[in-house]
């Protein structure tokens, strides 16, 4: 259920252990790589962390290559990037990671293009899923209409012998469950109200371009408002800013450019003087992180898992989602593949539940600590308390110490354990040296190496 990344790399893997796949997709694909109403999300910035990238690969070999031949931006951190956090700006050594910051549109279409080659593999297009089939002790396949804006459209069934939802964060399976007998998950929420509002831009000649190519404000506790532009693969900018429930962007012309002036430096307002728009502002403000206990005890079918979104909805501010799905299709191949043990329902929504766990402890962690937040799993215990307090000097030293820094980017961008952050030499730091000069303003060129910490 659903077509886009989590989905279709998740058809992708099932390939491997089934007769057919199915995948049921409420949109129809557009020709090229054109935003569409299902990913309401495909008009702002979007990044494939480190993680993603391995995964993707793993998954669909050469996609990489595929990816840099079609122009998305790779862009280096810290080299490439202009970035402030919490009061200071990072030094721009050279890249420990890099990010591919083209459009979303684009590389779910190349994904596309590759998956639904396979000819065990149709998808069935602008059609809803409506319900499942089955009962409390097994999903048997779902219940379909054609989306003709007729809810009282006639239904048919699609049998199957297991059924994955990938519908996304607005996924109605937790009530369909219920329907059958069987139980919904428990859902974890927490929410900032963080919203925003995302334009493109092409600057002018020179600027955000060669060794340059973005900015970036985090927000934070201290910093409410957070924004920045990233390259695209045609050479123009996708600008975003973001602020809180209360103080949420506009998007009108003239009021979105003046929202940027709310950041705490006018780095991207003077940019935005001489950039041309080429869109109009488009608003989001979906933004809460959400987890769907499935694992938990309870009345649980079998034939039945989630994935994607529809398992664990990241805060978008963070980049995380694509990098999951693929992420969790990796942990979905593995679990399938393993001789030792029976691939379970239970067994298996368990390994995709874990590869979304570090992303999640990423971005909860960082939600919990913002004014204004709310949700079921938003209270910060005595564990949180003592892991925010070592992550803000893990946070403070890494904008002027490049040994810090990498290993924080590591982690932040799921190519490394969060145990990570406490290996020796980093735990020195963080526990007993002072932060690291960084620079008083934005460095208009990247450092060269001086040495091997550089």
């Amino acid at each position: 259920m659903g077509g886009s990344l989590a989905g279709l790399l998740a058809a992708h893997v099932l390939a491997g252990h089934a007769d057919r796949v199915t995948v049921v997709e409420r949109d129809r694909f557009p020709d090229g790589g054109e935003p569409r109403p299902g990913v309401p999300q495909g008009r702002h910035p979007h990044v494939l962390l480190q993680g993603g990238q391995v995964a993707l690969e793993s998954l669909l070999p050469g996609f990489l290559a595929e990816l840099g031949e079609a122009g998305a931006p790779r862009v280096g951190m810290p080299s490439d990037l202009v970035l402030w956090q919490e009061g200071r700006w990072f030094r721009r050594t050279s890249a420990s990671t890099h990010i591919y910051t083209g459009s979303r549109a684009q590389l779910e279409a190349l994904v596309r293009q590759r998956v639904l080659a396979n000819p065990l593999i149709s998808a069935v297009q602008g059609t809803e899923v409506v319900g499942l089939l089955g009962d409390a002790a097994r999903v048997r396949g779902v219940l379909l209409r054609d989306r003709s804006g007729d809810t009282r459209g006639e239904q048919r069934a699609l049998e199957a012998d297991l059924v994955v939802d990938a519908s996304g964060s607005g996924t109605k399976a937790p009530q369909w469950l219920e329907a059958i007998g069987a139980e919904g998950p428990h859902e974890e929420t927490i929410d900032t109200g963080l919203a925003y509002a995302s334009r493109v831009y092409r600057g002018r000649d020179g600027v955000l371009d060669g060794e340059t190519l973005g900015y970036y404000v985090y927000p934070g506790p201290a910093q409410l408002h957070g924004g920045g532009a990233l390259p695209l693969e045609d050479g123009s900018h996708l600008v975003i800013v973001s602020g809180l429930r209360g103080d949420e962007p506009p998007t009108g012309d003239d009021e979105f450019v003046a929202y940027t002036k709310r950041l705490a430096h006018p780095l991207l307002d003077r940019w935005l003087e001489d950039a041309e728009p080429l869109s109009p502002a488009f608003g989001y403000r979906r933004t809460a992180n959400i987890r769907r206990r499935y694992d938990l005890p309870g009345r649980r079918p079998a034939g039945f898992l989630a994935t994607g979104d529809a398992l664990c909805t990241f805060n978008p501010i963070y980049g995380q989602g694509m990098a999951v799905a693929a992420m969790s299709a990796v942990a979905l191949r593995d679990a399938l593949a393993d001789r030792r043990r029976t691939p379970t329902t239970r067994r298996v929504q368990g390994a995709l539940l874990a590869a979304s766990r570090q992303a999640w402890d990423i971005s909860a962690g960082a939600d919990r600590s913002m004014p204004g937040v709310v949700g079921t799993a938003a209270e910060i215990g005595p564990a949180d308390r003592m892991a925010g307090w070592y992550l803000r000097r893990v946070q403070e030293r890494s904008p002027g110490d490049p040994a810090v820094g990498r290993v924080f980017r590591a982690v932040l961008t799921l190519s490394e354990p969060v145990t990570a952050l406490f290996a020796p030499s980093v735990a020195r730091a963080v526990l007993f040296g002072a932060p690291a000069p960084s620079p008083a303003e934005p460095q208009e060129t990247p450092e060269r190496p001086e040495g091997p910490e550089d």
